[in-house]
C-alpha cells in the first residue's frame, strides 16, 4: 500500500510542477511562489477547520525541523525556473537524481536523526541506469 501511495505521490508532484511551472510562465517567479504557497496555506487551513483540528504546537521540538517551510519555497522556486528551460520530464528526472544521491547520504551516515541503512554497492548500478535514462532525455 505504501509502495502505491508513493507512485501516487510521484503523479501528483508531477501534475504539481506542471500547474506551479505553467503558473510562473505567465508571471514573475517570486510572485508565482508566494501565490502557491498562499493556495497552499488556505487550503491546509480549511482542511484543518473541516476536520475541527486545533493548533496544538507541542514542546521540545528541534527548531531546524521547522525550515521544511524555507526548503519548499526554495523547491518550488527552482522547479519553476527550470520548468520553463527543461520542461517538466527533465526537471523532475534531476530532482529525483538529486533526492536518490541526497537520501542515500542521509542513510548511509544517519543523518537528521535517521536510523543507517549502510550503503550497498549493488545501488550503483540504480543510479547507472537513472544516469543513462537522463543522457538519454537530454540527448534526444
Amino acid at each position: 500500500m505504501h509502495k502505491l501511495s508513493a507512485v501516487f505521490i510521484g503523479l501528483l508532484i508531477a501534475i504539481m510542477v506542471t500547474f506551479n511551472g505553467f503558473l510562473a510562465k505567465y508571471m514573475d517567479d517570486y510572485l508565482s511562489v508566494l501565490i502557491i504557497h498562499i493556495v497552499g496555506f488556505l487550503a491546509v487551513s480549511l482542511i484543518l477547520i473541516i476536520r475541527k483540528k486545533k493548533f496544538n504546537l507541542k514542546q521540545g521540538i528541534p527548531i531546524y525541523l521547522f525550515s521544511g517551510g524555507a526548503v519548499g519555497v526554495f523547491l518550488v522556486l527552482f522547479n519553476n525556473i527550470c520548468f520553463k528551460h527543461m520542461g517538466v520530464s527533465l526537471t523532475l528526472s534531476l530532482g529525483l537524481l538529486g533526492q536518490s544521491i541526497a537520501s542515500v547520504i542521509i542513510d548511509h551516515f544517519g543523518l537528521l536523526g535517521m536510523a543507517k541503512y549502510k550503503f550497498r554497492t549493488e545501488k550503483l548500478i540504480g543510479f547507472f541506469l537513472i544516469f543513462v535514462g537522463i543522457v538519454v532525455m537530454i540527448t534526444y
